[in-house]
Order: structure tokens, then sequence, then C-alpha cells
């Protein structure tokens, strides 16, 4: 199984622009630069690299975690995860510091105990963790 996405650019690092598109077509030439991805304070121009790893990141580990509930005898009313991507000016660059998980859900009869221990199982095992796992990912989990 493979999916893809292309990137396409035009002029230098600082002033040139680019489009992103995806496989399934849900971005076509959706815009990206320098100044959308560092100076739109709204970050609602465009979008930008460490906004689709947190749309991807949050995304599997919300499927994960449901598929590890359905193990475990549970079924979530509601599930909802922020991801937070932390970019960083570091000597030489950018890096990622960190990515938080912020979730919330609603399951019937799990106990607190439980749902930390299934979520904190789907934080570790989600591919997009694994693939990340060189950037330190936390997880706050509230059941609603």
């Amino acid at each position: 199984m493979l999916r893809t996405a292309t990137a396409k650019w035009s002029g230098d690092g600082a002033t040139g622009q680019g489009g992103l598109t995806t496989q399934s077509g849900v971005f076509t030439d959706q815009p990206y630069s320098f100044k959308l991805r560092f100076e739109n304070a709204d970050g609602k121009a465009g979008t930008n690299p460490e906004e689709l790893i947190a749309a991807a990141h949050s995304g599997c580990f919300t499927m994960a975690l449901a598929f590890a509930l359905g193990k475990a005898g549970f079924t979530a009313d509601h599930m909802s995860t922020d991801a937070e991507v932390d970019l960083q000016q570091v000597e030489g660059g950018f890096a990622i510091a960190g990515i938080k998980l912020k979730l919330k859900a609603t399951i019937p009869g799990i106990s607190d105990e439980q749902f930390q221990e299934v979520a904190a199982g789907a934080k570790a095992n989600c591919p997009i963790s694994k693939a990340l796992s060189a950037v330190p990912i936390t997880l706050e989990a509230v059941l609603a």
C-alpha cells in the first residue's frame, strides 16, 4: 500500500512559493511558502509540512485507538485528538522539538486507568508515532 503526495516549488527558499497535491485530491496545489509557514499568524492562507504531520498523526493515533478500544471491549461515543507539532529554530535551521497529542473522549464503561493504558498503547503503536519516534511525543488523554 503506497500513498503519495507531490510538492512543486518555484523560486528561492525565502521568496519562492509552491503547491502541495495529494493522491486523493483532498489537496490540489494547496499553497505553501516560507511566508505562509513562518509569518502567517493565523495559519489559514495555506498549509505547511508541520500542519500536515499534525493532521496525519492525530488521524492515525485516533484510528489506532478506536481499534485498540474495540480489542479491549469498548466503543467510543466520541473522540477528538489535537496534535501540536512544535517547530523551533535551532543551530543550523529548524527542527521539530516535540509533538503533543491532546485527546478528549467519551467512552461508556471504561475506567480512567483502562483508558490511559489503551491510549498509551495506541500512541506507541500507531504507524505515524513509530515513524516519528525520533521526536518526543506526549499524550494528554481526558475522559469527558
